[in-house]
């Protein structure tokens, strides 16, 4: 983890990605994150800090397994409980902390772990010309680092909050991080919120 942002600061143009910081992660389920209550703050500053600027996405389940496709029939059978229609709608909402900076905040919702399927995310990407994502959310290891290598993969300069992350498991979590800092340390910045809010202009 850096104490600075090796490639300069931030532009009112960037974006944050917020990851599917949705109530079925934070609230008791079978997909319970107990980690999301801890980085809830740290998230909700960024967003604060920069609404027009955030973009959550969220993750949504078929209604039933069998409205999914290829393996994804035999994922929902096994997380029969995690479909719409055992959860309900409500469920897949992002946790009430980011509901509340909507707008100006936007969200994007995909079907799987990257939300680089949607070609919205890019379309607006775009638009703002953007240079550089800030990536908080969860998990690190599924679809924060689905976001990340997405993001990668576009030439996007990718800055990964560290303590605004969350996972289920502490021992993948850290492999992710050490991965982020290392194998893609020339295209990941690994820092903390403080110094992201630091280092990005309004």
């Amino acid at each position: 983890m850096a104490e600075e942002l090796r490639f300069g600061p931030l532009s009112a143009r960037d974006v944050h990605l917020c990851v599917d910081m949705q109530r079925m992660f934070a609230e008791k389920t079978e997909w319970h994150t107990p980690w999301m209550e801890r980085i809830a703050p740290k998230v909700e500053r960024i967003a604060r800090a920069h609404p027009a600027q955030t973009i959550c996405t969220r993750f949504v389940p078929p209604r039933r397994a069998a409205d999914a496709s290829g393996t994804w029939v035999r994922y929902y059978e096994r997380w029969a409980s995690m479909t719409r229609d055992a959860l309900g709608e409500a469920m897949v909402d992002l946790i009430p902390a980011l509901q509340a900076v909507e707008p100006p905040l936007q969200r994007l919702d995909k079907p799987v772990y990257s939300p680089w399927v949607e070609p919205e995310l890019e379309r607006q990407l775009r638009a703002r010309g953007a240079e550089s994502v800030v990536v908080s959310g969860g998990e690190t290891d599924i679809c924060v680092m689905a976001t990340v290598l997405g993001a990668i993969d576009r030439g996007y300069r990718v800055v990964v909050v560290v303590d605004a992350l969350c996972s289920s498991a502490d021992e993948v979590h850290d492999a992710a991080m050490a991965l982020y800092h290392n194998r893609f340390g020339q295209q990941v910045e690994t820092v903390t919120t403080e110094v992201v809010l630091a280092n990005w202009a309004d």
